[in-house]
């Protein structure tokens, strides 16, 4: 179990840096988006992981991340580009 847990922490951890570094650098709608779908997976990670450890806090936060995340999946994957 601590194999998973840890495991689950890094893939969480490295997945964030990675996302928000697509998502700072604003090489375009595409790569932003593609930022916010490995947030999401980041997201699931960390739920999953507080699950385990019973860390609720990290949980109901990541609950939350998840929903924001999914609406910038939303905004720059699917939501065709507003004009103007």
């Amino acid at each position: 179990m601590e194999i998973l847990v840890t495991s689950l922490k890094w893939f969480a951890s490295g997945s964030g840096m990675i996302a928000a570094a697509m998502v700072s650098l604003d090489l375009g709608r595409k790569v932003t988006g593609w930022g916010f779908v490995l947030f999401l997976a980041s997201s699931i990670a960390w739920i999953a992981g507080s699950v385990l450890t019973k860390d609720f806090a990290l949980g109901t936060q990541n609950i939350v991340l998840f929903g924001i995340n999914l609406f910038g999946v939303y905004r720059y994957l699917i939501r065709k580009k507003p004009n103007g």
